[in-house]
Formats: structure tokens, C-alpha cells, sequence
């Protein structure tokens, strides 16, 4: 590979979260935030940007949203005017701004869980009723949708439903005919389809990532796409996303939600983000190698090292969805590793109430990081057993 992803970097000397929530000791594989240097061109760019000196207002490179365009298209024969492209400072913001964009009080949001939980949240913060719909597992442990038990929720006033694909923290990346059944149901019960992709470059072989709103027009017509480098380029603290709105109405009403309250985009962002969708690909697929090898890792880990623990192998995302309910760790597998391995894992309540016993582990990190957490695990749930 031409770019070292086995290289250590000093985190807990940038003001990382990841590094600095937890002691020294402890290994920090909870959040979705890679340890990986981003690519040479976007730290190129940043570097001259940054030489300039002066940082006063600016607004985004006019090129940007015509890359991002011309992006869709290539990965996707997915066809969008770059007008139909808004940039955002976040995808979270921009969830918030749908919700109060497209529901009014008293009409439910949908979600799925486990989810995401600034998702999962979105409700509440919104004040709208909130319609859980839990992901079932096959004999497999792979997650799939109770297509019954959705359309029935989404009968239940919900005029929002918010689809996370690739599926965070499950893995799962959701196929064409299962997007198609969505889209079929939204479009029956009238709902607005706010979908969250924003690990859609984050694909391992064997599966391919369909924006929904690419399906059909009448798709688009009634979507919001949310879509950003962050995730990708490992570029979270630049503060870019984008999102796709090809209905004119519903544009209308979601730029009308954000005024205001959502502050113009980071203009290192916006930089960071232009030379990364112009000059990143190569770097993007040596970075999917080395991740879907440690995805291997882990799951050959899991089989081997971790007796009762349950996984079933991440399709997409970085992120790997443990179930210890069959473990010495069952009853708070957070708590239960950090205390004995010293590893910090996403906590499972926080996904979903049916998300007990569950943790999210981040193997967006070198291999040794990886190692060293799964030998970690591997003797704190052997020692509980002796």
C-alpha cells in the first residue's frame, strides 16, 4: 500500500475525544472516528490554505457541489443538478433541521434500532412522538427488517422515516430490493424519507451501496440524502456534509428550518473536502483493504478467542456489533470490558432499549490497536470464567 495505515499516530496530544475520554490506560475503540492520517491531498491543501493566514468569512469552493455531483454519477448513475446539492456543517444538524422541516406536532418519526443514537434521539429533542421499530436477527445473527411489524408503525402518523445505510452500528448495507420495499412503503403511507448515508464509502466486496433516492424519481421526489467526507476521509472535526433534495418544495422548506440557527460551512472543511473527492480514491480503496482485512481479524477473533460472543460480519461501516448476552459480560458488557480489559466500547443501551448486551467496537484503527484490544477482551472474559 502507498499509505501506511499501520503507522501510530499520538492522538491524545491533538484534543482528540476518543483519546482523552478515558484514562491512559485504556484503549479507545467506542466512538466512529478513525486513527488513520488523511490523505496527502487533503493535508496539502489544508497546509497552503493555512500558509494564507487570513480566515475571514469565505464561502465554499463554487467547484465543490459540481465534484460532488459528478461523484454521484460515477459511483452511482445516480443523475443530480449540483442546485439540488445543499452544503451542510454536519449531518446531525441537518437531521434535526429535517425533523422540524417535514413533521409537525404530533407526527411521529420512524427509526429503526439499533441505531445511531443522535437518530435514535431525534424525537425527543424534536418533540415528536417516536415509533421504534427493532431490526430482527436470522439463525445467523444477521440483521434484517420485520417488513410487517414496519409497516404498521409507519401507519401509526409517522411522516418521517429515517434510514441509516449503511446501517450504524449493525454493519448491515441494506440490498436494492429491500430499499425498494421501503421506498414502497413510504411512499404508501406518505411519508418524507430522511436518509442518513453517510458511511456509503465504507463498502466491503460482496456488497454495494444504493443511495434510495437513486431507485426512481418518484424516490427522490420524497427523500432528503445526507452525505459527507467526514466518515470516509476521516475528516469529523472539519465539519462538511451535503445534502441531496431534488423535490423543489421540499428543499424550500428545509433551507427555510436552517435560518439563522446553522452557521455557514467551515471553509477548511469545504477545502479539505474538494481535494479529497478529487485526489482521494486511491488512498479510499487501499483504506477499505486494510479495513475489511481487520474486519476479518476481528471476526476470526470473535470465533477463536472470545467464547459466547456473537458476531455477525460488519457488510460496511467500521464499526462491529458484539453481542455478549451469552457471556460473563452479559449484564453490562461496557462496563464489564473497561473495568477488566481496559478497552472502551460503545455502550449497547444507548443504541436501542432492545440493545442490552451489546456493544459497538470501532476497527477503524491499526492492526496492532486491534490486536492489542482483542487479547485484552480475550483474557477478561477468560478470567471471569475460571
Amino acid at each position: 500500500m502507498a499509505h501506511d495505515f499501520d503507522r501510530e499516530i499520538d492522538r491524545r496530544s491533538s484534543d482528540s475525544i476518543k483519546w482523552t475520554r478515558y484514562p491512559p490506560d485504556v484503549l479507545p475503540l467506542w466512538v466512529a472516528d478513525m486513527d488513520f492520517a488523511s490523505p496527502d491531498a487533503v493535508i496539502q491543501a489544508l497546509r497552503e490554505r493555512v500558509d494564507h493566514g487570513v480566515f475571514g468569512y469565505g464561502r465554499a469552493p463554487e467547484e465543490l457541489a459540481e465534484v460532488f455531483a459528478q461523484r454521484l454519477t460515477e459511483l452511482y448513475r445516480w443523475t443530480v443538478s449540483p442546485r439540488h446539492i445543499l452544503l451542510l456543517p454536519g449531518v446531525v444538524p441537518a437531521i434535526h433541521m429535517a425533523c422540524r422541516a417535514f413533521t409537525l406536532p404530533g407526527e411521529a418519526v420512524l427509526v429503526q434500532t439499533p441505531v445511531y443514537p443522535p437518530i435514535r434521539s431525534l424525537p425527543a429533542h424534536c418533540e415528536r412522538p417516536c415509533r421504534e421499530v427493532s431490526l430482527v436477527r436470522d439463525q445467523d445473527g444477521r440483521f434484517y427488517v420485520d417488513w410487517d411489524v414496519f409497516e404498521r408503525a409507519l401507519a401509526d402518523r409517522a411522516r418521517l422515516f429515517v434510514l441509516c445505510n449503511p446501517q450504524n452500528p449493525t454493519g448491515r448495507v441494506f440490498s436494492r430490493s429491500e430499499l425498494e420495499r421501503f421506498a414502497t412503503a413510504c411512499r404508501r403511507g406518505g411519508a418524507v424519507i430522511l436518509s442518513d448515508e453517510i458511511h456509503c464509502d465504507i463498502v466491503f466486496q460482496g456488497h454495494e451501496h444504493v443511495p434510495i433516492a437513486s431507485l426512481a424519481p418518484e424516490v427522490a421526489d420524497r427523500t432528503v440524502t445526507l452525505m459527507s467526507p467526514s466518515k470516509t476521509f476521516n475528516l469529523s472535526g472539519l465539519q462538511c456534509a451535503f445534502a441531496v433534495i431534488q423535490n423543489d418544495e421540499l428543499r424550500r422548506r428545509f433551507v427555510a428550518s436552517w435560518q439563522g440557527l446553522v452557521p455557514h460551512l467551515n471553509a477548511l472543511g469545504a477545502l479539505a473536502a474538494l481535494a479529497a473527492y478529487r485526489h482521494g480514491q486511491a488512498w479510499l480503496g487501499e483504506l477499505r483493504a486494510y479495513l475489511q482485512a481487520n474486519r476479518d481479524a476481528l471476526c476470526g477473533a470473535v470465533r477463536e478467542r472470545l467464547p459466547g460472543v456473537k458476531l455477525s460480519a460488519p457488510e460496511g461501516t467500521y464499526l462491529a456489533w458484539l453481542d455478549c448476552r451469552d457471556t460473563a459480560a452479559a449484564h453490562e458488557p461496557y462496563r464489564f470490558f473497561l473495568e477488566r480489559a481496559r478497552v472502551a466500547l460503545g455502550e449497547g443501551g444507548a443504541f436501542g432499549a432492545d440493545a442490552t448486551g451489546f456493544v459497538r467496537l470501532n476497527f477503524g484503527c491499526t492492526r496492532a490497536t486491534l490486536e492489542a484490544a482483542l487479547d485484552r477482551l480475550s483474557n477478561a472474559l477468560a478470567a471471569a470464567h475460571r
